[in-house]
């Protein structure tokens, strides 16, 4: 009875000792109070906090894109409008080689942390190791909130600062045409793509494939094929149904998901950059060649007798197309939980993401999606992607975000952080092996 007695007094102290560290986990840093502050608080609220916290300061800013430079310096000009005597400014720097969680993560432990805020990409890796492990921090600005109409209770985990595709496009000047997704992954076809490992937006797409949603457009998309071509998927896709139950996937159309990641990543053919790929085929040279890259690659073409922007179709753009368009993947506007500035953090995402001169470094190009309507509608007005390219480059007449991301649209796959690091520890070493193991 003793002996009883004692363990279960054990056990109430072990769930004790448990509850109070859970408790001491759950209390909020000095950044996480400010930041709920700040979520009550207008940009120009914001902005005189930011003044007076920064007003001789020299911020440190890191990202994926090295537009932040440009965006900084114009908010940096519109703090000064507010008060002439601002004198901060903000020191931009874009890590190399997917070495920005590196060099955060080392920042936020350091004894005299320099960042203030970052604009990071690769929704695997941010969960994994920048939100879980409490690195970085979101804020979720007032007026952006209004326009989505979201309660607090359905903010974001994450805050896009924007949405940007990468898209099927081939040239057509053999007649050639691809009119169902699955054709990118037939036999004896090798699309231009970024590797897997060198911009690993790029695998997160091929997670995604596995989420029910995209995996039953691919399924959607295969049942629409004639019989003839889903006999050359037949053995794929067999292969694929058990290694859907082997990796535990919920969805009951994991198996396309899985043939597909299989079939693209054996076949692709490897280039560093997504630049020289849209540069290669819009060549007059390269009839029948087809590429997986972002959209926007396509605003920087210089058009000459053998180089042209009309030699060029959008998949997902040509009528009778079945199947997903391409992937989407987010810039994320994020604070650093060891932020020597976080007011002026909040105020710097703020702009960037309900001003249109916050977002214009981006915003300018098409390709580029704005999650704040009000912005977006704003960007279109000014930029009028919708109608760029005319009659005469179909091809840059963007559809917009709502269209691309719609199963009667684009059919766009949108990356989900949490799926992503919850698939990625297998999946990921699956890709790797199937990629090397390629015949």
């Amino acid at each position: 009875m003793k002996k009883s007695l004692f363990i279960l007094s054990a056990a109430a102290i072990t769930l004790f000792g448990f509850a109070s560290c859970n408790k001491s986990q759950a209390k909020k840093s000095a950044v996480q109070e400010i930041i709920s502050q700040a979520e009550n608080m207008t940009f120009d609220e914001l902005c005189q906090k930011a003044i007076e916290e920064s007003k001789n300061a020299t911020l440190k800013g890191i990202g994926n894109s090295s537009r932040g430079k440009t965006a900084g310096a114009s908010f940096i000009k519109y703090l000064k409008s507010l008060d002439s005597s601002y004198a901060g400014k903000i020191e931009w720097s874009q890590p190399k080689n997917n070495s920005i969680f590196t060099t955060l993560n080392v920042d936020y432990k350091s004894a005299n942390p320099e960042y203030f805020m970052t604009l990071i990409q690769d929704g695997n890796q941010i969960q994994s190791k920048m939100m879980d492990t409490g690195v970085l921090r979101t804020f979720i600005p007032k007026e952006w909130a209004e326009a989505n109409k979201l309660a607090k209770k359905d903010y974001p985990d994450l805050l896009p600062l924007q949405t940007l595709n990468k898209i099927f496009m081939y040239n057509h000047l053999n007649g050639v045409k691809f009119t169902n997704c699955w054709d990118f992954v037939a036999p004896g076809t090798h699309g231009l793509f970024m590797g897997v490992n060198s911009e690993l937006v790029g695998k997160n797409f091929l997670y995604m494939l596995t989420a029910d949603k995209y995996a039953t457009w691919l399924k959607n998309a295969f049942d629409k094929l004639p019989a003839e071509k889903q006999a050359q998927f037949t053995p794929v896709l067999n292969e694929c149904a058990k290694l859907a139950e082997n990796f535990g996937l919920e969805s009951k159309n994991a198996k396309y998901g899985l043939a597909y990641i299989k079939l693209w990543v054996q076949n692709y053919n490897e280039e560093t950059d997504d630049g020289p790929i849209c540069n290669s085929i819009v060549k007059t040279s390269a009839a029948g060649e087809f590429a997986l890259i972002v959209y926007s690659k396509l605003r920087s073409v210089a058009e000459t007798a053998g180089v042209s922007v009309k030699n060029i179709s959008v998949a997902a753009y040509e009528e009778g197309y079945s199947g997903i368009g391409g992937y989407g993947y987010s810039h994320y506007l994020e604070v650093m939980d060891s932020s020597p500035y976080p007011w002026t953090a909040c105020a710097f995402i703020s702009y960037m993401v309900t001003k249109l001169d916050g977002f214009t470094a981006w915003g300018k190009d098409m390709g580029g999606y704005s999650a704040n309507p009000v912005l977006a509608a704003e960007n279109e007005a000014k930029f009028h992607h919708s109608t760029a390219g005319g009659n005469d480059f179909p091809a840059k007449n963007d559809r917009g975000f709502e269209w691309w991301a719609a199963e009667n649209g684009g059919e766009l796959v949108i990356e989900d952080p949490k799926y992503c690091a919850e698939v990625s520890v297998d999946l990921g070493d699956w890709i790797d092996i199937t990629r090397a193991n390629r015949k």
